[in-house]
Formats: C-alpha cells, structure tokens, sequence
C-alpha cells in the first residue's frame, strides 16, 4: 500500500473534530485511506443501492442501527446529502471525537451542505491522486516526465500493472458522464459536454475564454462558466488565477485552465504513446499542468489552502506559477526541454527587476539534475514533490535572519 501524506493530517483532526471529511476524485484513494486509518470504524458505502435505499427513506433510524461505541465511515455521501442534517443530531449527542469519517467525490453541493449542517463540527480534507512524493517514496515514479504525464497519478495504475492507462482513463471519462454528470441540472446534453471536454482538454495552460470556448461548442458563455464550474467540483480541472499585485504594468486579469491529471488530459487529447507526447503542440502545456497540479497537491497534502497564481503582462512577459506564503514570495518558471539555456531566466530576470519583494526564484524543467545558475537554481521535474517544504524552511531561515529577528 503506498503512504498517502494525508495520512497524519487526517488522523490528527480526528483527535479534534466530531466529524472528519475527504474529499476528492473518485479512485483517489479515499476509501482505501480511511479504512486503513480506522479499521475499528463500522464501514458502509452509499454506493450500495439497498444502504443508500435504507439511508433515504429514513435516515435517523438508518443512523441509529449503529452501536455508538463504534465510529461509523459514510463513503460516497454525496449519494445521501441529506444524512448530513441527521449527523449533527448524533454528534451533538455522543460527543465524540472522531466518530464520523465521511468521504465524497462531489464537492459542487457538499461543501455547501456540510457548511449548513455541520460548521464547527467537522474538518474538511482534500485528496488528490498520487503525488510525486507519494510515488518516489515507494520508487514508483517512471523515468521521464513525459511518461510520468502519460501515465498520471490514479492510484489503480500502480496497484494493478495489467491496467493501461489508456483503458483506466477511458473508462473513467465514461463513468465520469454517464454516472456523475447526468445527476447534475447544470449540464443537460451529454454529448455537448463531452465536446466541451475535449475542448477544455485543447485549452489546457492557456487564458480561460468563456466566450470562444462556448461559441466553439454551440453554447453560450453563462453555461461554459456553469460547465466549468461543474468541472471544477468533480476535481477535473482547476483554475490558476492572476497574481494582481500592480506593478506599474497592465496584466491579464484572466485565470489559466488545467487539468488535475494529466493521464485524464493526454485521454482526452487522444496522446497514447510517451512519443506522441513529445511531438505534440501541447507538450509544454501539458508538462505545466503536471507541475502546477503537483504542487497543489502539496497544499492539499499540508491541509493547507492553495495559494498558487500566475503573471503575466498585456506584452507577453509571464512566470509560470507565483505562491504566496504571506509576505514570502516565490517565483518558478516551468520548462519542458531537458537542457537548461539562457533563455530559461529571461521572464525571470524581468519579474526580479519589478518585484524586489520576491524572495525566492526557481527553474522546474525536464531534466535529471539540479544545476545552480546564477541567475536562479534549477531543479528537476523528479525532485518537485518536496518543493513547498523546501519552500516553508527557507521561509522560516529568511524569517530567522531577518533585521527584526537579530
């Protein structure tokens, strides 16, 4: 079984919260994950029509054939939204910390439902696919980044070798809309949407445009934004919004598209070889994206809220991602080739000229190794899955030397 960094992060909000939450994609993880964490916890799946019948017809008694000496896992709780209401009820009685674990694979109504039901009760995790620290801790990380993008992070790919990505993701994609899109009102046209799909898929690293996305897909901006929205909830894709501090220059103010899995994005993209994706128009997007998502998962990891942005001016001058960590900045430019050139630092140097504040600068490019250039170090694609904790320590030794410090 591979660790998952959440792990800790779960178990010490148990010890705090009557109630604890994970969310994420489906085939994340998440079932395997609670259940390793509390074998002890009575285990029922609202994927089950005969338990999730039982729950929607009357959810209190549904909640009372349990012994409360016995913590309960609710998985897939999306199914049964309303149980929430009834849990608050049990909590408020038992008093117990930990009691509950509850999954779901569904954040457009959950976040909401939980809000209402049960603030100040339960804790709310995210889990993401495997990361790359995740992966490097059991060596199962494949050599190149391209077959690394290929491959992507679900973790059925690594527990089963006969499984091919190609099959996971198609299959996924299929259940994706058949089973979890249809129960949506925001989408009524299966087929529009899996163009639209496709289409985001097209877009992938570039400016979101609601309006050329719906016009190429026979739809109107106010329901691409409502797609987008939906797409974001099922953990597809995830917006990288502008870094809007003024620095005396016009800046686009658009988000950036990405995907969450590159494996689900190179489907999508009809890429089925480590090959085709060395050859394809998208290749520098697509490696962005297996960055980028990393590096989000690093924060989910942390139970820490994202702050990841990126910039870039109205002449074209960008840096690929910016993360915020209160007055602490840090700048990473992501390259797909595998020499380090010159060029590499331009935006760099341009962004250090405007944004004295910034107090770190980093290369993530394709290569093997780590090189340290002086206008900035690069670092391997494979050495990234520890980029926020390198990050948090040289904050914290910034922070150590610091005039107000000595």
């Amino acid at each position: 079984m591979i660790t998952r960094d959440l792990s800790n992060e779960v178990l010490s909000l148990a010890k705090q919260f009557s109630a604890v939450a994970v969310f994420g994609p489906r085939q994340s993880g998440k079932t395997t994950l609670v259940q390793h964490l509390f074998p002890q916890h009575r285990y029922l799946s609202l994927e089950d029509l005969d338990i999730r019948q039982r729950a929607q017809i009357d959810p209190r008694s549904f909640l009372q054939e349990y012994p409360t000496e016995q913590g309960i896992i609710l998985d897939e709780v999306q199914h049964v939204p309303e149980l929430l209401s009834y849990i608050q009820t049990t909590i408020d009685r038992e008093k117990k910390k930990g009691f509950f674990i509850i999954t779901g694979s569904q954040n457009l109504l959950l976040n909401e439902k939980v809000t209402q039901s049960l603030a100040g009760r339960i804790a709310i995790v995210t889990l993401l696919p495997l990361s790359l620290h995740e992966l490097q801790q059991k060596n199962l990380l494949p050599k190149t980044i391209e077959i690394a993008a290929l491959r992507g992070s679900y973790p059925a790919l690594f527990a089963d070798t006969r499984i091919t990505p190609e099959i996971l993701y198609a299959n996924y994609l299929r259940t994706y809309v058949e089973r979890d899109v249809r129960s949506l009102k925001q989408v009524g046209d299966l087929n529009t949407f899996q163009r639209f799909l496709q289409l985001c898929a097209g877009r992938t690293g570039q400016i979101l445009n609601l309006t050329s996305l719906g016009n190429d897909c026979g739809i109107d901006h106010k329901t691409a934004r409502a797609w987008i929205s939906v797409l974001e909830a099922s953990y597809i894709v995830f917006l990288l919004y502008p870094y809007y501090k003024n620095y005396g220059k016009r800046i686009i103010k658009s988000p950036k598209l990405y995907f969450i899995d590159t494996g689900i994005l190179c489907t999508l993209l009809r890429i089925k070889t480590s090959l085709e994706l060395m050859e394809h128009y998208l290749r520098g997007s697509i490696v962005e994206s297996y960055i980028i998502a990393d590096v989000l998962k690093q924060y989910y990891n942390s139970n820490e809220r994202p702050a990841l942005y990126f910039w870039r001016d109205t002449q074209g001058r960008e840096i690929d991602l910016v993360l915020e960590h209160g007055t602490f900045l840090s700048a990473l430019e992501i390259k797909a080739g595998r020499t380090v050139n010159a060029d590499y630092f331009n935006n760099i140097e341009y962004f250090r000229s405007i944004a004295p504040e910034t107090t770190d600068y980093r290369v993530i490019y394709a290569g093997d190794e780590d090189h340290h250039w002086p206008q900035a170090p690069v670092m391997s694609w494979q050495h990234t899955g520890q980029l926020l904790t390198s990050l948090t320590s040289q904050q914290k030794n910034v922070q150590k030397h610091s005039p107000s410090n000595t």
